[in-house]
């Protein structure tokens, strides 16, 4: 969860510590990547999400909450709130690849009755993420409890009252181009491909469970 602060003299909106070290994800996410990726972009989305809000009243409200309204927002929260959120999640579903674990019965079960098999989930995923237009972000969520494959474009997600897909997120993909070029180029595909070596199986079954019992 994203960690939120209420202080009279620090940013509302902090960014929690990457849970693993930044070459972790080799070879399939560069450490360079990783660095650039934590301490510039995410970085720079709390800074301005945090001078957005700045003397607003909603300065102290927890970024969900923003984004369970965000059409009530200015685009530059819209933007970054989202950029915030989004890469929080994404930390959170990653991990090195002798830890990624495999999906909980209970996932895997509704993975099967939804897309066929694993392998196939994956090559559908994949091609999901290949081909969101520019910039954007590729999800598996759970909406009215089963699971769905969408995308967003540029910073939206589909907890966002303006999300055309809404639902639950359990698995992300950032699909900007920052995320991947200095290792996979123009390659978007390979670089999905790649990110199914690292994720975090144990959370994101965990967050579905979470996810079908609300």
């Amino acid at each position: 969860m994203v960690a939120c602060h209420l202080t009279s003299f620090a940013q509302i909106h902090t960014q929690s510590p990457l849970p693993y070290a930044y070459d972790a994800l080799e070879p399939f996410f560069d450490k360079q990547t990783m660095e650039i990726h934590f301490d510039k972009h995410h970085k720079a989305y709390i800074t301005n999400l945090n001078n957005a809000v700045k003397g607003t009243p909603y300065e102290f409200t927890p970024v969900q909450l923003l984004l369970n309204e965000i059409s009530k927002y200015p685009m530059v929260v819209r933007n970054n709130a989202g950029g915030h959120w989004n890469h929080t999640f994404f930390w959170q579903i990653l991990a090195s690849h002798d830890k990624t674990g495999a999906p909980s019965e209970v996932l895997l079960k509704a993975i099967n009755e939804t897309f066929g098999t694993l392998d196939e989930f994956k090559l559908k995923f994949i091609d999901a993420s290949t081909k969101r237009f520019g910039s954007g972000w590729a999800w598996l969520i759970v909406k009215d409890g089963k699971l769905m494959i969408t995308t967003t474009p540029n910073q939206d997600n589909p907890l966002m009252d303006i999300a055309e897909e809404k639902g639950t997120p359990i698995l992300a993909l950032d699909v900007w181009e920052h995320a991947y070029y200095l290792k996979y180029q123009n390659k978007r595909a390979d670089f999905a491909k790649a990110f199914f070596e690292i994720i975090n199986w144990e959370e994101v079954s965990k967050k579905y469970e979470l996810a079908i019992k609300k």
